[in-house]
């Protein structure tokens, strides 16, 4: 396991804030990840965007098209997530799509193909770790082998629809597991009815691997339900709305949004 993810679990249940890159700005991305470490995130998620982010519910798939929109390429992010390593080890992980990963070409004669390239270049920038939500446990092995020669994990991610398979994703994962709560896309929930903790059990059956619930949590209740049967609680939909509501003066109410989920989830530890 990759040592800051490690480090993400190491003091109770972790809270992981997901950040569309780019929406509002590059700039106010970089500002948003060192404010939500001094809120108290354990691990961020920087979404790469991209035209066709299948997993995204309204709310991410439109900080999407603003980011792309805005000119924001994945040079640009790799370029930020330097500039961010300068000044915090607050783990990273990225949230972005296969095409995104194995069509980046730069020219680099050592790297054999455009994954290689992808994550070469992002283990040099400083990520920790991997998500790529439309990657099938059966093809994952195409981005895993080059994951690992670069000590970034790739997260597996298991679904209520999972069943059967959720035994062979967990002994194979690397990270944490990201469990989906929900079906569908990303997206804020009223309710959530699935089952985690019965998902969360047969992980550990398995190996003994930190186990994070996202995908329809927004409230600090919900999180804490979450987290009540898992590791942490991961949230994306809302901090993206808070984004779009407040543009470039996203970054104190996320932060202070971010402060109290992980406050929720903290009681826990």
């Amino acid at each position: 396991m990759n040592k800051r993810i490690a480090e993400a679990f190491a003091h109770g249940k972790a809270f992981i804030p997901f950040i569309t890159c780019g929406d509002p700005s590059l700039e106010i991305t970089e500002q948003l990840v060192y404010a939500c470490g001094e809120a108290g995130a354990d691990l961020v998620e920087l979404g790469i965007p991209f035209s066709d982010p299948t997993a995204e519910g309204p709310v991410i798939q439109a900080a999407n098209m603003r980011a792309l929109s805005g000119g924001t390429t994945t040079d640009k992010i790799l370029e930020m997530v330097e500039r961010i390593r300068k000044n915090t080890q607050l783990p990273l992980a990225f949230m972005t799509y296969a095409n995104v990963v194995f069509s980046y070409h730069k020219g680099d004669e050592t790297a054999d193909s455009g994954t290689e390239c992808f994550v070469k270049r992002a283990a040099q920038a400083g990520i920790d770790g991997l998500i790529l939500p439309d990657v099938p446990f059966e093809e994952k092995e195409e981005f895993g082998g080059v994951c690992r020669k670069y000590g970034i994990d790739l997260i597996s991610l298991i679904a209520p629809t999972s069943e059967d398979r959720i035994a062979r994703i967990a002994r194979e994962a690397e990270g944490f597991v990201y469990c989906v709560s929900s079906l569908g896309v990303t997206g804020m929930r009223a309710e959530i009815t699935t089952d985690v903790g019965a998902m969360v059990g047969l992980v550990k059956q398995e190996k003994d691997i930190p186990c994070a619930v996202g995908f329809g949590i927004s409230t600090p209740e919900q999180a804490k339900e979450m987290a009540a049967c898992s590791d942490g609680a991961i949230v994306g939909s809302a901090i993206v709305r808070l984004c779009e509501t407040y543009g470039r003066d996203c970054v104190p109410p996320v932060r202070e949004y971010v402060r109290k989920m992980k406050e929720a989830v903290k009681e826990l530890s």
